[in-house]
């Protein structure tokens, strides 16, 4: 069951049909993302129909833009009738990282249950450090699909590790934009007036059936200097890498890969007047897995 790819029509047929044998092997072919932050699933994208640069595109070509096939949420079959209860865990990048002199532990993982058009959904990211916590985010949601392709949330969030603990109200979107981009957009309000803004893309290239190359790019916004935190107002940081996973089973791929990281703005300064590095590339290695 994929959460994130809001192929909810595919999810319910599962739910209604839930074989108990182990599923086939992954066809890439016929996927719409191959990791989409839950389970991957098949059918979404029909290479045939897809235009190639330098040929004429065939009438039937599929329109990147209209990828659910024109379908709405509610011409989906059993959208009427869903009443089976679903639960997944995927853990995206569990990995070690390492910079000059440094070395750290990353964990970035998702887990919802629920049903297939409105589901509990947890997100955690953060770092662990000397054996301390560094930059958590928890987030617990209430993820809705509103298409296809995409769910909204609304939800808290809260920030631990670093500086003083806070919550935050989050609203936002996931799912998939066209070409099959996985999207994460979500706006932050805390107690004291303050607004954030994070987005997340990641991308899989399919070099084989098992061998992926994801690039991926996050960034942070805020309003308000905060430097109880060390965070400036504007763009705040961004992080931009490429990792390359090879999946033995479909449930379990070990990485490996390269990141770029950058504070940028106000958040620069308070970074350079506390003796922190500004710029830093950072090796990775880790395993992507989920059930």
């Amino acid at each position: 069951m994929n959460h994130a790819t809001m192929n909810h029509s595919d999810m319910s047929m599962q739910a209604s049909n839930a074989p108990k044998k182990e599923s086939p092997p992954m066809d890439h072919s016929k996927m719409n993302h191959a990791t989409m932050k839950h389970t991957e699933q098949s059918g979404a994208m029909d290479h045939s129909k897809m235009s190639m640069q330098g040929v004429d595109k065939p009438e039937n070509a599929r329109d990147p833009h209209a990828y659910s096939d024109g379908d709405t949420l509610h011409s989906l079959p059993f959208y009427h009738n869903d009443s089976h209860n679903l639960y997944s865990l995927l853990v995206d990048r569990l990995e070690s990282v390492t910079t000059t002199g440094n070395a750290a532990m990353t964990y970035d993982l998702q887990a919802w249950v629920g049903q297939t058009y409105n589901r509990a959904l947890i997100r955690a990211e953060g770092e662990m450090q000397n054996g301390k916590s560094e930059n958590a985010r928890t987030e617990l949601l209430w993820a809705h699909a509103i298409t296809p392709y995409w769910d909204s949330h609304l939800g808290v969030r809260y920030d631990s590790g670093s500086g003083h603990n806070r919550g935050w109200l989050a609203l936002g979107v996931q799912g998939l934009a066209p070409y099959w981009l996985y999207t994460e957009a979500t706006f932050y309000v805390n107690e004291q007036g303050r607004v954030a803004f994070r987005t997340e893309f990641e991308y899989d290239v399919l070099i084989t059936q098992r061998l992926i190359l994801q690039p991926r790019i996050e960034a942070n916004f805020y309003s308000k200097n905060d430097a109880a935190h060390g965070l400036g107002n504007g763009l705040s940081n961004i992080e931009a890498g490429i990792r390359l996973r090879y999946e033995f089973r479909r449930e379990f791929a070990p990485y490996i890969g390269v990141e770029w990281a950058s504070v940028v703005g106000n958040t620069a300064n308070y970074a350079k007047a506390n003796g922190n590095t500004v710029d830093e590339t950072r090796f990775v290695a880790g395993i992507h897995f989920w059930f």
